[in-house]
């Protein structure tokens, strides 16, 4: 992950910083070369992200192995400290986020998002009224569908 999050923000700066290209060149040193190592990288990210205001968004961060995601974070809080003007916007269910504080120093805000069981019943409306095979659906499957799938959502973003 770290990797790409690299990869994006050096292709957003439109020059590779000398530090990062020479990082590549001494990699290339090593007995048949070989990809830069974890902590290469995230000083790799430190120095791309003190070139410019960066944002880096992560998606579903509860869902990395915890013992991944405690290397991330402490990665991405190495990051910050090099680079103030960085900001990560991270999304996860509401069990990490004292984990996202501890990690990352105590400098996250965050904000609860919530599903609502109205809009999800709209949203299923509208998606069966889109239905491209009608026939392969009775009255008593949709309202099973109507019924269930709110329920579902709703507890998994409680």
């Amino acid at each position: 992950m770290l990797g790409a999050l690299l990869k994006q923000l050096v292709t957003g700066l439109g020059e590779v910083p000398e530090e990062i290209v020479q990082a590549y060149e001494e990699q290339k040193n090593f007995l048949g070369g070989r990809r830069p190592q974890y902590t290469d990288i995230v000083g790799m990210l430190q120095t791309a992200s003190s070139k410019k205001r960066t944002f880096m968004c992560i998606d579903a961060l509860d869902e990395c192995l915890p013992e991944h995601r405690v290397k991330l974070l402490n990665s991405l809080n190495k990051v910050l400290q090099k680079s103030p003007g960085t900001r990560i916007f991270a999304t996860g269910r509401p069990h990490i986020r004292s984990e996202l504080g501890r990690r990352l120093s105590g400098r996250v805000a965050s904000l609860s998002v919530g599903t609502k069981r109205d809009d999800i019943i709209k949203y299923l409306h509208s998606r069966l009224e889109q239905d491209t095979t009608p026939d392969a659906m009775n009255s008593g499957l949709e309202a099973e569908i109507l019924k269930k799938i709110p329920e579902e959502v709703s507890e998994m973003y409680v």
